[in-house]
Order: C-alpha cells, then sequence, then structure tokens
C-alpha cells in the first residue's frame, strides 16, 4: 500500500521567510527563558549573623534542633499532635526529621554582614569577613559544609556602599587565598529598589573576576526583595524583572524579605507574616517574573520563635508548619529559618509534602514516560512538573532514590531530562 499524497499550498519559502522573521525572537526567547538550571535548590536558608558565625554553627543548629524534640515531643506521637490538624503526617517522617539533623541540619547558610549584623567598627567588620571567608573554606575543604554558603553582605545604597563592597571583597579574596571559590558559594544582595543597583553588583563581581583571573560570569548571586519599589516600579512596571534581566545571568534566586517589605508598605507588626495579602502579592509577582527565567524564588521567614515553654513552642511549631506548607503549595519551594528550633517543623513540612505527592506524581510521570494510558492526560509541562517533584523530594531526603526508581522505572538521569529538557536535549519520553 503506497503512502498516501498529502497536499500543501504553501512553498517552502514561507516557512524560511518566517524563520528568518522570528530568529531574532527566538534567541531572545533562548537567552531571557532557559528554563530551570536543573541544580539542587535548598529547601531553606539558615541566617546567621556574622560575630556568631564559627566553625560549629552548623552542628550547634542541628544538635539545638535536636534537643527541642527531646524536650518537647520525644516521639513521633507527640510531635503529631504538637504540629495539630495540619500535622497528621508528622509522625511518618518524625524518624526521616531527625536522620536529617543528624546528618545534614542545613542545607544553605548565610553569615549575615546586614541587619543580623548592623554598623560595626570597620576593623571589626573586616575581621570579621576574613574569619568567614577562612571557616567556609575549611568546612568545604574538611568536608562539614552546607550544601550551600556564603554571605549576605550590606545594600549597595550610599550610606553603606563602600562597606559593603569591601566585605564582599575581602570575603572572596579570603577564598581564593585558601583555594578557591567553592560550588556552593552563595553571596545575596540586600534591599535592592532600582535595577541599577543590580547592574552595579555584576559590575564589582566583572571587577573581581578579572582581577583574579576567573571564568567571566563565574559568580552568581541572590537579589532580596524586601522593597516595594522592587516590585512596582515608578512607572507602574515590575521593577524585579528588570531586576532580573540587569543581572545579565547571575541572578540565581529572588529572596522575600518579609519584614522589611511589610513595614514599607505600613502594615503593623503584629500582622507582618508571610501569608499577609501583601507578601502574597509581591512573591505573585516575583513569581511571574522569574517564570522561565532559572531564577528561583524563596519565601521569607517568621519572626515567632520557638522558645520557652512547651506550650509555647507547639504554638510557634504550629505556625511555622503551617506557613512551610502553605508555601510549598504556592510553589515556594525555599524560605528563611531565623532559629535552630524551626528546622524540624521545616523538614516535617518538606518531607511530608513529597512523600504525600510522590505516588501518585511517581505513577503519572512512569505512565507518560511508557507512552501509557491513565486517567489523566499529561502534557510535557507537567511530566516537568512531576520530575521537578521527585528531584526535590530526593534531594532534601524526604524520598530515597531506590524507591523513586521503583516505581517509576526511571533513572535519576531520566528524571532530570524531563524536569530540564532543553538542558538534557530531551523532547520525547524515554520509551
Amino acid at each position: 500500500m503506497g503512502q498516501e499524497r498529502v497536499a500543501t499550498t504553501l512553498a517552502g519559502a514561507v516557512s524560511k521567510e518566517i524563520g528568518a522573521c522570528l530568529a531574532s525572537v527566538d534567541a531572545e526567547l533562548e537567552r531571557r527563558y532557559p528554563g530551570d538550571p536543573g541544580t539542587r535548590q535548598p529547601v531553606h536558608t539558615v541566617y546567621v549573623p556574622a560575630d556568631a558565625f564559627t566553625a560549629g554553627t552548623l552542628r550547634s543548629w542541628g544538635d539545638r534542633a535536636l534537643a527541642a524534640l527531646d524536650e518537647h515531643a520525644p516521639d513521633a506521637a507527640s510531635f503529631a499532635a504538637a504540629l495539630g490538624p495540619d500535622g497528621g503526617s508528622a509522625g511518618d517522617v518524625y524518624g526521616r526529621v531527625r536522620a536529617k539533623l543528624e546528618r545534614e541540619p542545613v542545607e544553605d547558610l548565610r553569615v549575615d554582614f546586614e541587619d543580623g549584623y548592623g554598623d560595626r567598627p570597620d576593623a571589626e567588620e573586616d575581621e570579621a569577613a576574613a574569619r568567614a571567608a577562612r571557616l567556609i573554606a575549611e568546612a568545604y575543604g574538611d568536608g562539614t559544609a552546607a550544601p550551600y554558603m556564603g554571605i549576605r553582605m550590606k545594600c549597595l545604597e550610599a550610606a553603606v556602599r563602600d562597606r559593603g563592597i569591601r566585605t564582599l571583597d575581602i570575603f572572596l579574596t579570603g577564598l581564593m587565598e585558601a583555594g578557591g571559590l567553592p560550588d556552593g558559594l552563595v553571596l545575596t544582595l540586600p534591599k535592592v529598589t532600582y535595577p541599577e543597583q543590580v547592574t552595579a553588583m555584576v559590575r564589582l563581581l566583572e571587577a573581581f573576576e578579572q582581577a583574579r583571573d576567573l571564568e567571566p560570569g563565574r559568580i552568581g548571586f541572590e537579589i532580596q526583595i524586601e522593597t516595594s519599589q522592587s516590585v512596582l516600579a515608578a512607572d507602574g512596571t515590575a521593577a524585579v524583572a528588570r531586576m532580573i534581566q540587569a543581572a545579565e545571568g547571575r541572578a540565581t534566586a529572588l529572596h522575600y524579605g518579609t519584614f522589611d517589605y511589610s513595614a514599607g508598605l505600613g502594615v503593623s507588626a503584629a500582622h507582618q507574616a508571610g501569608d499577609h495579602p501583601v507578601a502574597d502579592h509581591a512573591k505573585a509577582v516575583m513569581q511571574v517574573a522569574a517564570a522561565g527565567t532559572g531564577v528561583r524564588v524563596c519565601d521569607g521567614s517568621t519572626n515567632v520563635l520557638p522558645v520557652g515553654p512547651t506550650e509555647k513552642v507547639h504554638a510557634a511549631w504550629r505556625l511555622h508548619h503551617g506557613l512551610t506548607r502553605r508555601a510549598l503549595v504556592r510553589a515556594y519551594y525555599q524560605g528563611w529559618d531565623m532559629h535552630p528550633g524551626h528546622l524540624p517543623t521545616r523538614y516535617a513540612a518538606v518531607f511530608a509534602f513529597y512523600r504525600e505527592g510522590f505516588e501518585q506524581a511517581a505513577v503519572r510521570l512512569a505512565r507518560y514516560a511508557a507512552r501509557a494510558g491513565g486517567d489523566v492526560m499529561d502534557e510535557p509541562a507537567t511530566a516537568r512538573a512531576l520530575a521537578g517533584h521527585l528531584l526535590r523530594g530526593l534531594d532534601c531526603g524526604a524520598l530515597g532514590g531506590v524507591e523513586v526508581a521503583g516505581v517509576t522505572g526511571l533513572t535519576r538521569a531520566d528524571l532530570e531530562g524531563f524536569a530540564a529538557p532543553r538542558r538534557h536535549g530531551r523532547t520525547d519520553p524515554v520509551r
């Protein structure tokens, strides 16, 4: 049986003309929206004042978190009960939480030279910046580092600009003198109001790279969104979108600053929280601006600390657990933690989230990969989301590699191909 002739009307030249017409758009899409980088995203960032950071900080946070569990929730049932109705699955992940606190209590640590540190004599801050570089270099050298570590410098506003630049220079220079920049290096630029401040940070890092003969673009940074002008500029545009472009590919994340942002909008102190309407609006704008660019969005923090008698600790845990779950549902997969007592509820909420969605995500992705039918018709975009869910669960320890492979029949490389197909050259299912 011969192949049926297919009739067309347009000449091939038309397609070539259209392609030529859109070539610049194709290049612009590739440049501006490269997609997710496919790297691990930490579930949180821990901020430690520069004067309080020591070689034992990471282990101390884990030990203090474990001690809080021992005192206020010594077993799975008591932990689940402490978290209330939203903590029903906490008992199932209790062992994983304790194991995480013993093995890797902090995924991302920022030595803070900004609000958490304040203004100090120059000699004192110089010494603290040099010490931070030395301790972080040593931690990566002996295997005790968190996956990601770095500093939050002072901002580039006129009053503290020179101090911020000097601290950054001392810190980066110290790392270079100690052997080079670690792969997990992260820098945070706070209180960004205008895209030009982002451009200035790019020029600053370019100058350092050139002086140290580093590969151009080697050093990236996070942009902290904590002013109203960074969300809505004076001309009515979303300044945060312009900031991402001003970073020239160096922006790695947008971090929401709960309290500075809320205060800037006149929210009273008692109502400054991550679930306030002004916070939801800011993070939604950040999320849309960052979509497809490879820049991640990080939620803010709660300033309600789990300290004091058990009843008070449980109340703070319920609040933090609920805010973390709420953020995860809204696709904010990272947040700030300000106290060791926040670690148990951070990991409880994160682990429960990924485990609750595991079976459905794994089965749906397996069917998609095998081109098999099911009760849901998934598309490539959904496959990316399903694979992303599984990879994030694997990275933080909520899921195990054997159990994921057992249900999906897929390797980690397969999952990465679905999650970031443009980076892995995948256009079709693996089967």
